[in-house]
């Protein structure tokens, strides 16, 4: 029975003589998912996955891809493991078809494997019209696609990606997320990613690493709910602005609200639930029950920014 955790990180620490790259990170990836390491330039990412997927050492702390120990049983984790750093080394003087079978064969697929493989990667990620092209003659997204190809030849259970998007024009943005999205129905992924949106496109749950730490694990939901405990519901109706504010005063699953003049005859109103309350409905139905036209009923939640800084910001010192 295969091990449901792709990736066990446990208390893994970095040192380059006095700085600390890593320090004591542990974490978990179970199969299926689509995890993002984020974090600013610096925070450690790159280390993380470099000590991932073989590349180097780490001072101490251990760990496992589909239950193989990354240090003492490198191979089996190599066979299980595609890879795509951050500047990805491709051989610019080869052209995309033989720079693949090139690949595949030093990952040690037959050759027969590696006629059917090359063509499945250069059909799946869009490469049929460049398979003859010098990669070094390609653009960026292209050359992204070629390096995902490469990680994706050998057939990996688990893809870890560098800042895959990293100098990327929006169209080729679009593209390269699509093709991520596209892994995580057969593969577990893992980003390393400075960049908060490509994260919250992409990803279903976001490790937060700061100055070498985890300091958040979770969803993005759950972060957003955590960040600012609840969003805020904003409806706008066309109804008399103190019976609305007199109907707040009466819920008990309004916090507080905020109840002013929008444009025309309607009232903008900023209502804050207590804890596991989700007023929408009972505000739907209050609407149609009192006859009020209702032109606006939304949520607003943190975006990833506002998690981030608040997850990261220090403390404020206490006054002595």
């Amino acid at each position: 029975m295969a091990d449901p955790m792709m990736i066990e990180v446990k208390q893994l620490t970095k040192r380059y003589a006095r700085h600390v790259a890593v320090e004591e990170v542990s974490f978990s990836v179970q199969r299926g998912e689509i995890v993002g390491l984020l974090g600013p330039n610096g925070a450690g990412k790159s280390t993380i996955m470099r000590i991932l997927t073989g590349y180097i050492p780490a001072t101490s702390g251990t760990v496992r891809v589909a239950g193989f120990d990354v240090f003492s049983q490198a191979q089996e984790v190599h066979r299980r493991l595609g890879y795509m750093p951050e500047n990805n080394p491709l051989y610019r003087d080869m052209r995309v078809g033989e720079y693949l079978w090139h690949r595949a064969r030093l990952k040690g697929l037959t050759r027969a494997r590696c006629r059917e493989r090359v063509g499945d990667v250069i059909e799946q990620f869009g490469l049929a019209d460049v398979a003859r092209r010098l990669i070094g003659h390609l653009s960026k997204g292209y050359q992204q696609r070629v390096g995902l190809a490469d990680a994706l030849v050998h057939e990996p259970e688990l893809i870890v990606l560098d800042e895959p998007t990293l100098g990327l024009d929006p169209n080729q943005l679009r593209t390269v997320r699509q093709l991520i999205r596209d892994l995580a129905r057969h593969h577990t992924v893992l980003i390393s990613t400075h960049i908060l949106p490509e994260v919250e496109i992409t990803c279903t749950r976001v490790l937060i690493l700061h100055l070498g730490r985890i300091l958040a694990a979770d969803t993005v939901e759950n972060l957003q709910h955590r960040a600012g405990k609840r969003g805020q519901i904003v409806a706008e109706f066309q109804a008399p602005l103190q019976e609305l504010k007199a109907v707040w005063d009466e819920w008990p699953e309004v916090e507080h609200a905020d109840v002013v003049p929008a444009d025309g005859s309607y009232v903008r109103c900023s209502l804050t639930a207590r804890p596991g309350a989700d007023l929408r409905p009972a505000i739907f139905l209050l609407a149609v029950r009192r006859g009020w036209p209702l032109r606006e009923l939304t949520r607003t939640r943190h975006s990833l920014e506002d998690i981030f800084v608040r997850v990261t910001r220090p403390e404020p010192e206490e006054e002595t």
